[in-house]
């Protein structure tokens, strides 16, 4: 029973929260303490500051805590994917609608539109991540990443995941 309220404590927010986290995390304060009453309201507060000093989504870290606190292991798993599963059901939902219309032609337009609009986004990103990298690590460093990662990704057909890691443990070893 207690993995149910834990489920419904993070779902219903989930769903009438529109806004994604901050909207709603009075919505969350009310079930977890009105309803269930598992924390006080200073407890809550408390446990609002540590979500929002965390990197991440604060809704998720929010109920993978509460529902840790409540049901163990399994229950920051079931608070964790009650908070997500209002996206996660909309997206399937809105996705099977779109592959069931993938031959239509607005749908053809609507995706010519957005893959341009991803390319440029993704473009900034990196731009950003390499001149960041170039102020905080110089150029040297940075051309020797850049070159051995192409070499490794193009040349050699190494998989991506594992340049990362390479690159992190570099980073690890010779940037800190």
């Amino acid at each position: 029973m207690i993995y149910w309220e834990i489920f419904m404590a993070f779902f219903i927010p989930g769903i009438i929260g529109y806004g994604g986290g901050p909207a709603s995390i009075p919505l969350i304060q009310n079930e977890v303490v009105n309803r269930y009453e598992w924390l006080s309201i200073n407890e809550f507060g408390e446990v609002l500051a540590i979500g929002n000093a965390l990197p991440g989504p604060i809704a998720t870290k929010m109920a993978g805590y509460i529902g840790y606190e409540q049901g163990g292991l399994l229950g920051a798993v079931v608070g964790t994917f009650a908070t997500v599963a209002p996206s996660l059901i909309l997206m399937i939902v809105l996705l099977s609608i779109l592959y069931k219309y993938k031959n239509s032609p607005k749908v053809k337009r609507m995706t010519m539109f957005i893959r341009p609009t991803i390319a440029v986004l993704l473009g900034v990103m990196t731009y950003q991540f390499f001149f960041q990298s170039y102020q905080n690590e110089g150029w040297m460093q940075t051309a020797f990443l850049v070159v051995v990662s192409l070499l490794l990704l193009g040349k050699f057909k190494v998989h991506p995941a594992f340049v990362i890691i390479g690159a992190l443990f570099y980073g690890a070893i010779f940037l800190s």
